[in-house]
This record gives structure tokens, sequence and C-alpha cells, in this order.
């Protein structure tokens, strides 16, 4: 049964954005359980950091729904996993989407309920804005239908609600953050303080204070005027959406954010039109979309729902971004839809980075040998070119960066140093180099060094990239007994 249903409820001009919006996410969803499947099991596991089975045992209530929630083990979330990794891959290369619009929406449907049931047991791991980020956006590009049908315009509106939420809430706890970012001196420090500084962080560090302050400028341009310019169809959503998009990609080429930079450009592209697209690549034509003018009654019924679901789960957002007490990365709702984001309110000005020895020396006294574990991520080696690692999410390294930051002895922490100590094989796995080539140390401590990138004259000199100085022992030489 089909209704002639008129353009305010089709987007006849949005074909290609629907294309990169299925795709895209689905893509990052991969990253995201190819992650999982890599590190959840030493950092959550059975025999993890933080097991989620005490969580279960402990918690009355987890933070939303779970698959997990009547029992967890290592094998599930495997399962889980690999499911998750099967239904991305398939939207990737189209296959729902050759099917009728309930075909795709069961499969992102199923990917957001996989990944929301990882999220809500993943504890300090999962704890970061972009989790909630990716869960909202399969559920709602969930329902932007299949290749036979337009794409529906109130779901591409809803994206760009996303977008605006995800930028302009973040221009305001800028705004609201530290005196950093009205001065315009946050980005002298931002590419060295970073969580994870990538190949070209240095570089950008070492860039003229003028640049760094015209950064800044356009930071605040596309962050806090572009997003209201995302609600006008046509050529100046399309240039809002390029704002946005190359401004995220100057954070990717000098940064490591897992995905979020990189979904915060597949969900900007969704306000580009096709003639965009056709004006920018001629061999794109410019009417790429179906030219099917009716839309089945059910389909329009499910999606006015979800539109109205969608509205109603909007009010408290809007209250927080004008709220003096604005919330950052919070969901109000256990499904993690319609979420608050921002990132980076204050910026750090100085880095301590915490660096973990260990020793096979009988006593920890002045004779000892310490030798230094190397991370994936994390800076450490002084002369070692920090790898690219985004979208791929190092959950151990980010949260060595936030120790610093807060209390030291954390309970995942306690639990990583006595892994070291047995020598616990997936743990040492986490790591880029263990210097005791699977042997368990005696001794194990962890010391506070600050770093700072070299200047070009000191790299010339030493060829060490960064330079670090010693502030202390924060916890002393810890062994088994």
């Amino acid at each position: 049964m089909g209704v002639d249903w008129t353009g305010w409820f089709d987007a006849h001009d949005y074909e290609i954005a629907r294309q990169v919006l299925q795709r895209g996410v689905a893509a990052l969803a991969f990253v995201a359980f190819l992650s999982t499947l890599n590190q959840f099991r030493p950092l959550l596991g059975e025999h993890g950091l933080l097991p989620v089975p005490e969580l279960l045992r402990l918690a009355r209530r987890l933070r939303g729904p779970s698959l997990f929630r009547w029992g967890y083990s290592d094998r599930r979330l495997v399962a889980v996993a690999v499911a998750g990794l099967v239904f991305a891959a398939s939207v990737v290369i189209g296959l729902p989407q050759l099917g009728p619009p309930w075909v795709p929406l069961l499969v992102f449907l199923a990917l957001w309920v996989l990944y929301l049931s990882i999220v809500n047991v993943g504890q300090t791991f999962y704890g970061f804005g972009w989790e909630m980020l990716l869960c909202e956006a399969l559920f709602t590009v969930a329902f932007l239908g299949s290749n036979d049908q337009p794409p529906p315009l109130a779901v591409i509106v809803a994206i760009w609600w996303l977008v605006f939420r995800l930028e302009f809430g973040a221009g305001m706890i800028k705004i609201r953050g530290g005196s950093e970012w009205r001065d315009l001196t946050a980005l002298t420090y931002h590419h060295e303080t970073q969580p994870m500084p990538n190949p070209l962080s240095r570089q950008a560090h070492l860039l003229p204070r003028w640049f760094h302050k015209g950064e800044v400028l356009g930071n605040h341009f596309a962050q806090l005027i572009v997003p209201f310019l995302l609600f006008v169809p046509g050529p100046v959503g399309s240039a809002a959406a390029t704002v946005v998009i190359l401004t995220q990609l100057w954070l990717i080429v000098t940064g490591n954010f897992a995905w979020l930079n990189w979904i915060t450009v597949v969900l900007a592209a969704s306000a580009i039109t096709d003639p965009a697209w056709h004006w920018l690549i001629p061999a794109i034509p410019a009417n790429l979309g179906t030219d099917a003018s009716t839309t089945p009654l059910w389909w329009f019924a499910i999606v006015a729902a979800v539109t109205v679901l969608l509205l109603v789960l909007s009010v408290r957002p809007v209250q927080n971004l004008f709220s003096r007490r604005q919330l950052m990365n919070a969901s109000f709702n256990r499904w993690m839809l319609v979420n608050a984001y921002g990132a980076f309110g204050t910026v750090t000005k100085r880095r301590i980075e915490i660096v973990v020895e260990g020793t096979l020396a009988e006593t920890p006294g002045e004779g000892a040998e310490w030798r230094e574990y190397g991370f994936k991520g994390k800076p450490g080696d002084v002369r070692a070119v920090p790898r690219q690692w985004a979208p791929y999410h190092l959950r151990l390294d980010w949260l060595m960066w936030f120790l610093p930051l807060g209390r030291m002895w954390e309970p995942w922490f306690e639990a990583f140093l006595l892994r070291l100590l047995e020598a616990d094989a997936p743990t040492l796995r986490l790591l880029r180099s263990d210097p005791f080539g699977g042997s368990p140390p005696r001794w194990v401590r962890a010391r506070a060094y600050r770093y700072r990138f070299a200047t070009r004259a000191e790299y010339r000199e030493t060829g060490e990239r960064w330079v670090r100085t010693l502030q202390g022992d924060v916890i002393p030489p810890t062994g088994l007994r």
C-alpha cells in the first residue's frame, strides 16, 4: 500500500547524504566492535581489571539496558562483538539497503542494542562521550530507509539536530569553561597536552602563536555560529556542513580522538545536498535520488512516531544547552538518545605522564635496574614518533592520561600493576612492549614525568621529540608480597 506523500516528507536531494550516513556510521561501528573484541576481555572480562561479573554482582542497577544483565561470560562478549562486526560490515557493503526499509532498520537497531549492551557494562573504560554518540547515531540512522525510497526529511533533520548539539554544545562548554578559550590561548597548549598526540601534533604545536589564536577563533565560529546554518536547506546548509567537516579534518590530522572527529564528519555530511556533491564532483549525478514518489503508509507511521519520540526527548538537552550549569557528555535517559555533548571545556597547561617501570632485582634499592613498559599510544619513549590510531580507540592509554588529573590509586590501575607483576599475557598484549619478555618482574613502580615537545633546535641537537622531567614517584616500588 502506498500513499503519495509530497516533498515535505521525502528528502529527494539527500541520497548521497543517506549513503554516507549509513555506510559511514556502520564503518565506525565496525571499528568500535573491533576495539571491543580486542580489548574488552583483558580490561573488563572474567579476569579483567574491572570484571563485569563483579559489577553485576554488586550493582543494584546498571546505567542502562544490556544483554549482559542476565549474566556475562567472555564467550558471550565475543559473540556480541562478532555479531556487531558482521552486521556493520553488511551495511558498509550495502546489502541491507537493497531490501525494503525494515531491513536496514532492523540491522541498525540490532547494532544499537549490541553496542548499548557493551557500553552499559563498560564502566570507566567506556565512559567517553563518543560511546553515547555512536549509540545515538546508530539509532537515528536506522530510520533512513533503503534504496527503494527517498530518505525521510524528518530523519535528515534529526541528524542535523544531533550535529548541532555536538558542535554548539562543545562551543558553549568552552565559552563557559577556562579563560584560555576567551583569551584565545587554548590551542597554544592543546596540541602538546591532548590525551594522545599523533605524528603531526608536534608540528602543529610549534606553529606561531598567531596561528593558534586563529585556530581558536575558527573553532568558535565553527561551533557557535555555523551549527545554526545547518538547518537552512540547500547551498547554505551545504556550506555550513563543509565548514564543520574541514575543522574536524584538522583535528583528525593533528590528534587521536578515537572516532569522535570521524563520526562528526560523517554526520555533518547529512547537510550536503546532491547538487552540491555534483558541483564538487561532476561525475556524481545531480539527481542521484530515487524517482519513487510513493512511501508505504506503515513506513510513514514509523518515521512519524520516532520523530515525536526524539522531539519529546529533546526538551532536557535544549534546557541543558542554555543552562549555566551545562552538563557535558550526559545522557538524560537510559537508552542514550538525544544526549548532551561537549569536550575540553578547559585545556591542560602541563603534560604529566605516568611512566610504569619494573625491575628483576631482589630489592628495589639504589642498585636496581628499572625498565620501562611501553604503551601503544600514550607518550613514553622520548625519541618515538607518536602513531596515528584514530578512529581505533586505545582505552587503557586514554585512562592513563586521566590518572594525573584525578586520583592516582584507581582500582583498575591497582589491578593493572598486579597483572604486570603476574606477567599476565592478555594484559601485556595491550602494551606496545614488555621489557621482560613475558617474565614477571619482582617489583613495579609508577613515576610522574612532565613532558613537553622539543623545540626544533632541541630536536636537531638530541634527536628527541619530547623533553621530560622527573616529578617524582607516585606509587613506590610494589611487589606481590
